[in-house]
């Protein structure tokens, strides 16, 4: 082995160890993604991020939505590793758009070049208008649904002009071991040298297995004979050194054969399922048909009966006299089995009920103990803003007056913008939390202007974080000028911390 291929394969081994622990050092939280309105004939430019599996990977996109062609997409993607990183069933990466809806549209593969890091461009178009776009590691580049290996996201959008877009939620999932469909049927690829085989053949390879796992080789033989046949052609081409344009034309066939085989095992399969749910049925049916048959000979025979016993009155007065008093026993019966059956309705119901409350408290109270348990990790992140302190209700975060460019004004100081981006996402990334914002100053000056400017301050920060995607729905803020100082203000350094902004992290779980 060259010292070049033992250096390479050092690097490599290097790059996998650090990602693997990169990934299983990251805390399964929530996130979600966001759905983007683009207007008509409006250019717009996209940011991406990578998820907590990547979150080097960086990303951009221009957008624009014509009438003519759809919304046009043009991503650059940087710093992507190697999908099978993620798992060995990994075996290329697919561009995704979701609308809130869930509609799903499958935009096209980003095609890797090269053994470590890439970057990449895809140029796709969608008839969609607001929705999320989102890139995952998948088999092939045929896939119809997501899967679990979310890598790159969007989040922030501004048209040209530096508007930011309407933006609503689109998918939520976990960061590490979930994802929006939670769809995992992906075979892994044995022996295979990750390394020399292209990319087109290691696809090629997982839609003939997972081809396999749908029951193709039983329902749909000659179409997964024929993908087969056309992966063994692809291989025989790489491996004998042909062109690499004409080894990745063979693969996709083999791709497009065998998820063509794919779905006609599934369809076969299902049709399969009915048939023998009809022949289920039709045995069914003559079983009751004969049970019908068996009843009319008994009426028959009661009809017979009942002529022979008509012939004599004495004995039809009795019987009519025993069948009256039979009715009036059986409807009686009726009536007291039917009012049990309601008795047994109403107490069902009750237990039902009492059954959902309490399960709908152990969720609550789950959640609550989760949401403790999660807390020394918010007070972390919030402690970069200033002192944080804990509550009965939740956590309690005072941000000095620095965040301001003056003692008596409401506009920003400048390193306040990065603060306050900073402190809407942890807001957004902790949904069951209601945040209340108090503005605070000192006694110099009237009741009248120390309350407007503490309105004004509170007004100021709310609108900050609404323009940085909070839910309005979850803030509430007052300005309480200096009528509630923490200590007195007698001198300039107590002053100073009397002027303050404190936000209550509440907890909310109902």
């Amino acid at each position: 082995m060259t010292i070049y291929k033992k250096l390479s394969l050092l690097l490599s081994s290097v790059f996998v160890l650090t990602c693997a622990a990169a990934v299983f050092a990251q805390v399964d939280v929530p996130r979600e993604t966001k759905a983007i309105t683009y207007p008509l004939d409006e250019s717009a430019t996209v940011q991406f991020r990578g998820t907590t599996r990547f979150p080097r990977m960086k990303g951009q996109a221009d957008v624009e939505r014509t009438k003519k062609n759809g919304t046009e997409v043009s991503l650059s993607v940087s710093k992507m590793p190697r999908p099978f990183e993620l798992g060995a069933g990994y075996a290329t990466y697919v561009l995704w758009a979701i609308s809130p809806n869930g509609q799903i549209d499958n935009l096209g593969e980003i095609k890797r070049r090269g053994f470590f890091e890439f970057d990449s461009t895809i140029k796709v178009t969608t008839p969609l208008q607001t929705f999320a776009l989102i890139v995952t590691a998948e088999p092939h580049f045929l896939v119809t649904r997501p899967s679990r290996a979310i890598m790159l996201e969007n989040y922030n959008a501004y048209t040209r002009s530096g508007s930011p877009l309407t933006t609503a939620t689109s998918i939520q999932y976990f960061g590490n071991s979930s994802d929006y469909f939670n769809d995992a049927r992906t075979p892994e690829i044995a022996d295979v040298d990750y390394r020399r085989t292209p990319t087109s053949v290691l696809q090629a390879k997982q839609a003939v297995a997972l081809a396999r796992f749908a029951g193709a080789e039983r329902d749909a033989r000659d179409e997964f004979t024929e993908a087969e046949n056309l992966l063994q052609n692809a291989e025989t081409a790489w491996q004998a050194g042909r062109e690499e344009e004409y080894v990745d034309i063979a693969a996709r066939k083999a791709i497009s054969s065998a998820v063509k085989a794919e779905a006609t095992a599934n369809v076969r399969k299902e049709a399969r399922e009915k048939r023998n749910e009809k022949l289920k049925q039709d045995a069914e049916l003559r079983q009751a048909e004969n049970k019908y048959s068996e009843a009319l000979n008994d009426l028959d025979g009661l009809k017979s009966e009942l002529t022979r016993e008509t012939r004599a009155r004495e004995l039809a007065e009795r019987d009519a006299l025993n069948y009256s008093n039979q009715v009036k026993q059986l409807t009686a019966e009726v009536n007291r089995l039917r009012k049990e059956v309601q008795d047994a309705r109403v107490q069902l119901a009750t237990v039902e009920a009492s059954k959902r409350a309490l399960e709908a408290e152990k969720d609550r109270e789950k959640l609550l103990q989760q949401l403790k348990a999660d807390l020394p990790v918010l007070k972390k992140s919030l402690e970069r803003f200033g002192k944080v302190t804990e509550t009965e209700t939740g956590l309690l975060l005072t941000i000095p007056e620095s965040l301001w460019s003056g003692i008596r004004v409401s506009s920003f100081a400048e390193s306040a913008e990065t603060k306050l981006t900073w402190l809407g996402e942890v807001i957004s990334s902790s949904p069951n939390y209601r945040v209340m914002i108090e503005s605070h100053t000192d006694d110099r000056g009237t009741p009248d202007e120390l309350q407007t400017l503490t309105n004004e301050r509170v007004r100021a920060i709310t609108d900050k974080l609404i323009s940085l995607g909070v839910n309005e729905s979850r803030l509430e803020s007052r300005g309480l000028g200096g009528t509630f100082p923490v200590v007195p203000n007698n001198t300039r350094a107590n002053r100073a911390k009397n002027r303050r902004v404190e936000v209550k992290f509440i907890l909310n779980v109902s």
